[in-house]
């Protein structure tokens, strides 16, 4: 009877370590909050993010993102709502831009401030918006342009930026340009409204 009764206590004894075993698994890989950005395009991109960090505009890059996969580029919890991006096709010579202006360069930078990026030694580059809604955690799917060639059937999902001279695709971004109330447009400028 002894060696009967060590049976289920070595059964119990397993299912114990193996309870502790995943609850030690499932505690020690924290939840990711990251900024993603999924490469859904046909080639190859190269990505670059600007933001407002504790102590002014900073902008990062690059991250190089083959077509099919994606890259955290801010990690953590997103603590603001709006992210810049620029990306540069590596293959095709496209651009994903927009009218946000902060400075960037070739080799991998980290730069603090948006003004002045010529006379420092930068280029200034036109970054696109990017609305995370006040979440902790946002992934961006870059996809090719919608076509605007009726004899090609297009991907209309909205979510993608234009490259740099197409036509806005109606996808809700803010351009950052502000008619105020004389008329006139302000970008980000301060507009006493006196025109």
């Amino acid at each position: 009877m002894v060696v009967g009764s060590r049976v289920p206590l070595l059964r119990l004894a397993a299912t114990l370590l193996g309870f502790v075993l995943m609850a030690l698994m499932m505690s020690a890989a924290p939840a990711r909050a990251d900024l993603r950005v999924c490469n859904q395009s046909s080639d190859q991109v190269s990505i670059a993010l600007g933001y407002r960090a504790d102590k002014g505009w900073q902008s990062e890059g690059w991250w190089v993102t083959p077509a099919g996969k994606c890259a955290v580029i801010y990690q953590g919890d997103l603590h603001s709502r709006f992210f810049y991006l620029y990306v540069a096709d590596d293959i095709g010579g496209g651009v994903w831009d927009g009218s946000n202006f902060m400075c960037t360069r070739d080799e991998g930078f980290t730069i603090f401030g948006v003004e002045d990026c010529l006379a420092r030694g930068y280029e200034r580059t036109g970054f696109f918006e990017v609305d995370t809604q006040n979440k902790t955690d946002w992934t961006l799917q870059l996809t090719d342009p919608v076509q605007t060639d009726t004899t090609t059937a297009g991907n209309d999902n909205g979510d993608a930026a234009p490259l740099e001279g197409d036509t806005a695709n109606g996808n809700g971004t803010d351009d950052g340009t502000d008619s105020g109330t004389d008329g006139g447009t302000d970008t980000g400028g301060d507009d006493a409204g006196t025109d």
